[in-house]
């Protein structure tokens, strides 16, 4: 049987949930990463749309971390991250699209209205992995590819002050949901955990994660972080990462 095939950003929040997936599920998979802006083609001739994570599993073609997430659950239904009560299974999911919406765009922007103003840091993020075989493109391309991730993602001042209130309003969520408990939904480990954790790395930038960011951090970046890091609820993610986000299930391919 074919191992299933992750296509993704290496330093994405969105791309880190479903790498958690498979790696809890401890599911064999490929991982293809791709580079910002080269990658539209070919995720548009693989998913008809752009964006990453996209899995190949099964001869079934998954774009989105929480379509790859059920994908998952039905594959490989063990260990669950889906509760197997369905009054908590509803609370997990709705906490998942909660996080979705209401919190992983949000960080996205406060992350790249601090990040986009260093272009050589930038560069560094999005080769990544690749070397510095990249760093002419982005030369040339980085203008371009700025101002559409600018107005794709409403980066400004504006946004990113929007940005910080709803960040704010989902990390007390979170503290309000869990009631000081270690999970959001009952006493296990669920998707709602996996989701909002992993949408907080950008944060939080967890020992954990599984691949490193260029450092040092721009002083903007580090500033946003530090507006947050001191909630609970942050802590409650670190130690989320540190109690569940265990080995690697990646193979060669």
């Amino acid at each position: 049987m074919t191992a299933p095939v992750l296509w993704h950003f290496r330093f994405s929040h969105y791309n880190e949930k479903a790498r958690w997936a498979l790696d809890w599920k401890q599911v064999p998979h490929v991982r293809r990463a791709v580079a910002p802006g080269p990658h539209a083609g070919k995720m548009l001739e693989l998913s008809g749309q752009q964006a990453v994570p996209v899995l190949e599993i099964d001869g079934r073609v998954v774009p989105d971390s929480t379509e790859i997430i059920g994908a998952l659950e039905s594959a490989h239904p063990t260990p669950a991250l889906y509760p197997a009560d369905p009054e908590a299974r509803a609370r997990a999911l709705e906490l998942e699209e909660f996080f979705d919406e209401e919190l992983g765009p949000d960080v996205r922007r406060l992350a790249w209205h601090a990040l986009l103003p260093d272009r050589e840091y930038c560069t560094a993020l999005f080769c990544l992995g690749f070397g510095t075989e990249l760093d002419e493109f982005y030369e040339g391309a980085f203008p371009t590819i700025e101002e559409l991730m600018r107005s794709g993602m409403q980066i400004d001042d504006a946004g990113a002050v929007a940005s910080r209130s709803k960040v704010s309003a989902a990390l007390d969520r979170i503290d309000s949901e869990r009631n000081g408990g270690a999970h959001l939904v009952g006493d296990e480990f669920s998707v709602a955990d996996l989701t909002a954790a992993s949408l907080l790395a950008p944060i939080i930038v967890p020992p954990e994660f599984p691949y490193s960011y260029p450092e040092p951090f721009p002083e903007a970046f580090e500033s946003m972080r530090k507006t947050f890091l001191s909630h609970p609820s942050c802590t409650w993610a670190l130690d989320v990462y540190r109690a569940h986000r265990g080995a690697s299930a990646e193979i060669a391919g």
